[in-house]
């Protein structure tokens, strides 16, 4: 079946060199990242305007520009990209100016080979976490409502009644349970049931930032607080203003943080990074987490003062093991999604199939079912769905006479996502469930790595 290969974030290298072009290209290729390349700062500019691109490498000296001054235009077009210059000659005077027009940083080729994968892998993460920081503005364009929530079985039940009761106020609520339960869902829903529906609803995921950009992006910064710091910017506090603000895995937050959180809590105040002047929102805080944050708070790992602050009304989500009157409309309504989206006629699940579905432990929960139905989509040749289109771990038919090769079966697997992905391993990876070195060690076991 045809489909597109999914949009994933790149890295473009611009270099007039073009030896050193395809060599730097090839290494971060090998490395996992998807890598467009550019010999000129037009090019490269076109490239930026059209490519999914988080980071760029640029030359010094290029043809048509220079690659410092290049810094500012690139951040006028997508202020969230970040940019490494590489020279050949440096001079302080450049490195300088690179990092006051925006660039995360200046290195010199050659002398700084074992620099330069972990300072892309650095300046790739940040990137990714202010592309997901800009996208979270939007976040109240896709807000769900109780209709949303599929399942009838009673624990779902009670935390939908709970949910349904705490939405028309503004007390805060700390959503418990594991990853993948469906803590946004919930947090949107109680935020479009309630007085702010029209407001905004923004969600961070805490446990994505490290303490400092999670300062910065919940409460922002004034121009000058931080090198690169070129303008002032709003947070997502600011940003949620009159809305919600949901804080997923808040039990992750660093103690300095917690501080600032329960001042928000109390006075609905903040102070924006290098600023002294106080900002007044009026933000209803959501709050999610898969630890036990009352434990976390009796050893001192999570202010107690702040606990008692979120915990003003606690949902616990249950798990999907315990929800098994679920998992078939579930896995029903997202073999629909993916078969739309993926532009075939919707298939049908047979008995042995949904079978496996309820007996799987479900360790990832609704997350979990939901990555596994978009990759049976995938692979499906025909309408009706079979549990030999499940991975290993779900056969439940293993017997002397029908033996499962396993190295057989997951190396099929892997080479058909690689064929949906066009050979994309980081969203191969992504679509597998496992880490981008587990894959790259597979790759070269399975001799799939040519």
């Amino acid at each position: 079946m045809g489909t597109k290969t999914p949009p994933s974030a790149s890295i473009l290298v611009i270099d007039d060199e073009k030896k050193l072009n395809d060599l730097l290209s090839r290494i971060l290729s090998l490395e996992g990242y998807k890598v467009v390349q550019a010999y000129t700062a037009k090019e490269g500019l076109r490239i930026l305007h059209q490519e999914q691109v988080v980071l760029v490498i640029s030359d010094v000296k290029l043809p048509d520009a220079n690659g410092v001054e290049l810094v500012k235009a690139i951040k006028q077009i997508k202020p969230f990209v970040e940019v490494i210059n590489l020279t050949a000659y440096g001079t302080i005077a450049d490195g300088v100016q690179a990092i006051q027009n925006g660039a995360f940083n200046y290195i010199t080729k050659g002398d700084d080979n074992d620099r330069i994968i972990p300072l892309v892998s650095q300046a790739f993460n940040k990137a990714m976490h202010q592309l997901e920081a800009e996208s979270l503005k939007n976040k109240s364009n896709t807000i769900v409502g109780f209709d949303n929530i599929i399942g009838t079985s009673p624990s779902i039940t009670n935390a939908l009644t709970l949910a349904k009761k705490v939405a028309s106020t503004d007390t805060t609520v700390l959503l418990l349970g594991e990853t993948g339960t469906g803590k946004e869902v919930f947090a949107s829903a109680i935020h479009q049931a309630g007085g702010r529906s029209g407001k905004p609803f923004v969600a961070i995921n805490c446990s994505s930032f490290t303490g400092d950009l999670l300062e910065s992006e919940l409460f922002g910064y004034k121009a000058g607080a931080f090198t690169g710091a070129l303008k002032d910017k709003k947070g997502l506090v600011e940003e949620a203003n009159g809305g919600t603000l949901f804080l997923d895995e808040v039990g992750e937050i660093m103690p300095d943080m917690q501080a600032r959180l329960l001042r928000l809590l109390e006075n609905q105040s903040f102070i924006k990074i290098g600023s002294t002047e106080t900002t007044k929102v009026n933000v209803r805080i959501i709050a999610a987490t898969n630890r036990d944050l009352q434990k976390a708070a009796e050893t001192g790992t999570f202010r107690m003062d702040l606990y008692y602050r979120l915990s003003v009304f606690n949902i616990q989500l249950p798990p999907l093991r315990e929800r098994k009157p679920d998992i078939r409309s579930l896995a029903d309504h997202y073999l629909a999604m993916f078969s739309a989206k993926m532009g075939v006629q919707k298939m049908q699940m047979d008995k042995g199939f949904i079978e496996a579905l309820e007996q799987h432990p479900w360790k990832g929960n609704i997350r979990e079912l939901k990555n596994l139905m978009e990759r049976v989509v995938i692979l499906a040749d025909s309408a009706s769905l079979s549990n030999s289109l499940l991975p290993p771990e779900f056969n439940t038919d293993i017997t002397d006479s029908n033996p499962i090769d396993l190295a057989t079966v997951e190396k099929q697997h892997i080479k058909k996502i690689l064929a949906y992905t066009g050979g994309n391993k980081t969203e191969t990876a992504r679509l597998l469930g496992i880490g981008l070195t587990t894959l790259y060690r597979k790759l070269d076991e399975y001799t799939l790595n040519q």
